[in-house]
């Protein structure tokens, strides 16, 4: 017997539904996979490229924390042994150059005010 089935008046087979596909439907499906491959062959290569440069500039801020550890440790060790190194020296000298300069600056009229003072002392 014929597998066909009657519709209302209209013989119908079984399996396939819809519209066949055309050939050029099928070209523009191809064409957009492989626009579409492309793009992401893009953004993948500019995602690696991005972690590339951080991780790059992460290794160069460990080299140059690497660098201020020993220094570190090489100031320790100087003063383990009795000497002040020379950068920390410098570091004293300069905060107490900075506190007497910034006392002086919060008191403009010191000068002033003490010879006021002496005078109200007798001195």
């Amino acid at each position: 017997m014929d597998d066909s089935k009657v519709v209302g008046g209209k013989a119908k087979k079984p399996g396939k539904r819809g519209r066949k596909p055309a050939k050029i439907d099928l070209k523009a499906k191809l064409e957009r996979s492989r626009q579409s491959a492309r793009e992401c062959r893009a953004r993948k290569k500019l995602r690696y490229q991005y972690l590339e440069e951080l991780v790059s500039s992460r290794e160069r801020a460990i080299c140059a924390l690497r660098e201020e550890l020993e220094m570190y440790k090489q100031w320790c060790m100087a003063m383990d042994q009795g000497k002040i190194p020379s950068e920390i020296r410098a570091l004293l000298t300069g905060e107490e150059q900075n506190k007497s300069q910034q006392n002086s600056s919060r008191h403009p009229k010191a000068g002033k005010t003490d010879a006021n003072t002496n005078l109200l002392l007798g001195n």
